[in-house]
């Protein structure tokens, strides 16, 4: 299998490294929690997937949304797999809250923005290297 993350993704995101099977991705987005998980295969549909791969990208999924709920202290969880623009199997993690700048909407095809700091980028990854993956896991910070 040759896996590589689509250049849209690696363009609107920071690469944070592996969870589990899946590379996990932060949208450069500060506004809000924004997690991508990208599943290590070619397919482009969860449903395609092999049946232990799927087993592990939901228990993945699980973990994450379970980490952005508890760090962020959210109001609602959006968990998605749109790929209308990006066709590589992607999963979106978004934390929401009750004031975000675009709530109740999506957060698709909205223009604010604002980057992350580099000293809130180590706060989240020291998190998820405290609560959810494993150091060896978490290889590197891409900024």
């Amino acid at each position: 299998m040759s896996f590589k993350l689509h250049p849209q993704l690696l363009a609107d995101c920071y690469d944070l490294g592996a969870l589990d099977d899946c590379s996990l991705l932060l949208h450069k987005n500060a506004l809000l929690p924004w997690f991508i998980l990208v599943p290590h295969s070619t397919e482009n549909e969860l449903y395609k997937l092999e049946s232990n791969l799927q087993n592990s990208v939901q228990k993945s999924i699980n973990k994450l949304a379970q980490f952005v709920e508890s760090h962020f202290i959210t109001d609602k969880l959006n968990i998605a797999t749109i790929g209308n623009i990006v066709p590589q199997l992607h999963i979106h993690i978004i934390g929401r809250f009750k004031n975000d700048f675009c709530w109740p909407l999506p957060v698709w095809g909205q223009s604010e923005f604002t980057p992350y700091k580099d000293d809130k980028l180590d706060l989240i990854k020291q998190a998820l290297l405290e609560q959810i993956i494993k150091p060896d896991h978490l290889d590197h910070l891409s900024r």
